[in-house]
């Protein structure tokens, strides 16, 4: 069986929790069902019969036993997201002291590859410099926007050499109204950075923190500044 790393194991569990079938009792179920046994197993590999049995079970004749294994399976996957939350992946907050621009760089990156579908980045002072550092970290087909405010103009190059390289569509907007710097995931997740992404702790020590009760709020703000940004790409 295929080792996945915890992140990339977190990730792939996070989305499978996001996709649940609202119909498990039919055949359309079985590859989720398949999915979600197949990464509990490599979360848990001691709990593989168990993890079997339930799968299998959700499938079965009776509604009631099928209700109960579904519900069981999707305990477990929840289990496992925090499991993995505070014991694999690390905290939700992360301080990075002065000086420790590869811990911060670190922070981003891991966050980035996790990426399904969309990565929205906010940040007053995105450049050049950004772009070769971050958008190369980026899976491919996952769709970038950027929100900046200042050096649009000289951002516009590195932008396009990033798209036309790693195949990546990339939309890029100015509002005069930024000043915190975020990322937000696949508009499930958002986190929020204490440091300008081009800077990362390089001046000054920092926080990386997700975003968690206030997410819909805080991501529906820079939505809406979006929508009413100037465009340019």
């Amino acid at each position: 069986m295929q080792k996945l790393d915890p992140s990339q194991l977190l990730a792939e569990i996070e989305d499978a929790i996001r996709t649940t079938p609202a119909d498990y009792s039919n055949s359309n179920a079985i590859p989720w069902l398949g999915r979600a046994a197949s990464l509990l197993k490599r979360w848990a590999p001691g709990r593989s019969i168990m993890i079997n049995l339930h799968a299998r079970g959700a499938l079965g004749v009776s509604d009631m036993l099928a209700s109960s294994d579904f519900s069981s399976l999707l305990m477990l996957l929840h289990e496992a997201r925090h499991d993995l939350r505070l014991n694999e992946v690390g905290p939700l907050s992360t301080a990075i002291d002065r000086g420790s621009v590869l811990d911060y760089f670190e922070e981003v990156r891991r966050l980035l590859v996790t990426a399904r579908s969309e990565l929205f980045f906010v940040d007053p002072y995105l450049d050049a410099e950004f772009v070769s550092r971050y958008l190369p970290q980026v899976p491919t087909g996952v769709t970038v926007r950027m929100l900046g405010k200042k050096g649009m103009a000289a951002l516009a190059p590195a932008v396009d050499l990033a798209a036309q390289q790693f195949s990546l569509k990339i939309e890029v907007r100015s509002s005069s109204a930024l000043h915190d710097r975020f990322i937000f995931l696949d508009n499930t997740r958002g986190f929020s950075s204490g440091a300008s992404f081009k800077d990362g702790a390089r001046l000054a020590p920092t926080i990386f923190t997700e975003i968690t009760d206030a997410l819909p709020a805080v991501h529906g703000t820079y939505e809406q500044m979006w929508s009413a940004a100037t465009v340019h790409r």
